[in-house]
């Protein structure tokens, strides 16, 4: 439907801004100690003439969106590469609609095609770039794209997801699954989002390298004033929620993990536990083995695990693992898997029943994955991406909105809390967790509630600047 709300793309910025972690973090095979962070500004015009802009910004995490044998600074330098052809295709798409229309349109149409014009192209020896890469690169822009439209209307992104600015109902995008009654005709997304609540529960991340206790400890750890051990981290933080990175590959490592973080976590007061095994489980058995000793010998501590996030390949039409035997002992989530909402469908047949989001795979994608997942009775989890600056909002509003499971995942505070002080002097509560939680009462104003104009940044030059500006 043709509205005078619609928007169409002007221009786009593209910045990059490097990240250095004062701890290293383990992504399955592969460590992390610096990350790139992406940051947009998309430039949009109604059909009155009226121009605004928005931001967007999400950290290129190679190790999560690519795992591979290939050199980091290959596939470092290849995401680069895309977000600055991105830059440059938003800048002149020629889409016209609601944010999530021109962001549907944009992912479902326009995006494979550049993904296979970028891996086509002269390379060298590169091996094709993921999917999951490529919507990680998009993000950065979709994200904007949503804040544009909010500081064109002048009102919270969250309060223009009904039919009085959408033209197309929910049908428009989503199919039900095979043998329900979900039906999505005369259904808009806010009929699935949740009244916002100023604090939301923290989760704090136990990886694969952190330090549990003074045995751990090697002496190369950072001074910086910050917690370094995991008790120091729960006495400060006032934590309630650990997610545990685990190997996957190494069953009596990773339950020795379990016990060590589950007694500290026991001791301490911890109430809940996740467990994370990073896509690196091809058995079933593997993960059950684990949970069914852990019941066995330590009751407590099953217990307090709320839910398993993606043991298996994130390519889930390639492993369609049935995963019925997993979510009969604890609720499981996908997690690297969960690229749209169509896919959430399929790991729903084959077992799974809740979908950790991600604003890093589109703030589009995430709100329709959303709605689809609660239609069809899945619990839902906002994940972390290690989201720092600008990329810590759009993430925590999502789990204040979508309604979680239990509160929300950060934790860029653990591994590089200084890239955030510029903004952290606006938006103190949400880069450091109090008394278990995150503080979100400092997010408003239109968009995503940025302020940016209070913000004391100085970004780079921009690395791409396609199109027109206001």
């Amino acid at each position: 439907m043709t509205r005078p709300t619609n928007i169409s793309t002007l221009g786009t910025q593209l910045y990059f801004i490097p990240v250095e972690t004062r701890m290293p973090l383990k992504f399955g095979p592969e460590t992390l100690t610096s990350v790139t962070c992406a940051r947009a500004m998309v430039s949009v015009k109604d059909r009155h003439g009226h121009v605004a802009e928005g931001w967007g910004e999400t950290p290129l995490s190679v190790q999560w969106v690519w795992p591979s044998q290939l050199s980091y600074q290959s596939r470092h330098q290849d995401l680069m590469a895309f977000c600055r052809r991105l830059a440059k295709k938003w800048a002149h798409f020629d889409g016209e609609g609601h944010p999530i229309e021109l962001g549907h349109q944009f992912q479902s149409k326009v995006l494979p095609s550049i993904l296979a014009e970028h891996n086509a192209a002269p390379r060298g020896d590169m091996p094709a770039m993921p999917w999951l890469a490529a919507l990680v690169c998009c993000s950065v822009f979709d994200i904007a794209l949503h804040d544009a439209y909010g500081q064109l209307m002048k009102r919270p992104i969250y309060g223009l997801y009904g039919p009085d600015h959408l033209g197309q109902d929910l049908s428009a995008f989503l199919s039900p699954a095979e043998g329900t009654d979900v039906a999505f005709h005369g259904r808009y997304p806010d009929a699935y989002l949740t009244r916002p609540r100023a604090r939301l529960c923290a989760w704090h991340l136990v990886g694969g390298l952190d330090p549990i206790t003074r045995e751990d400890l090697t002496g190369n750890e950072p001074d910086d004033g910050y917690p370094v051990l995991l008790t120091d981290w729960i006495r400060r933080d006032g934590l309630k929620c650990l997610k545990i990175k685990l190997k996957g590959t190494d069953a009596e490592w990773d339950y020795d993990r379990l016990l060590r973080v589950g007694q500290v976590a026991v001791d301490y007061g911890v109430e809940w536990l996740t467990t994370d095994f990073n896509c690196t489980v091809t058995d079933p058995e593997y993960v059950n083995a684990i949970l069914d000793q852990l019941r066995d010998e330590f009751p407590r501590l099953y217990g307090m695990i709320l839910y398993v996030e993606q043991p298996f390949p994130y390519d889930l039409e390639g492993y369609r693992i049935d995963a019925h035997s997993v979510s009969a002992r604890k609720p499981l989530f996908l997690d690297e898997s969960a690229h749209d909402w169509s896919l959430v469908r399929l790991g729903r047949s084959l077992g799974w029943t809740g979908v950790a989001l991600k604003t890093c795979k589109t703030q589009t994608g995430a709100i329709l994955t959303a709605c689809w997942a609660k239609a069809h009775g899945m619990t839902l989890m906002v994940q972390d991406l290690t989201n720092p600056m600008l990329a810590q909002i759009p993430h925590l509003s999502l789990a204040a909105h979508t309604g979680t499971i239990m509160g929300v995942e950060t934790n860029s505070m653990q591994f590089y809390p200084e890239a955030s002080r510029p903004e952290a002097s606006v938006h103190p509560g949400i880069y450091q967790r109090r008394e278990g939680d995150v503080d979100l009462r400092s997010i408003h104003g239109p968009g995503f509630g940025y302020r940016i104009p209070e913000i004391p940044r100085k970004l780079p030059l921009p690395v791409e600047e396609c199109g027109q500006f206001e």
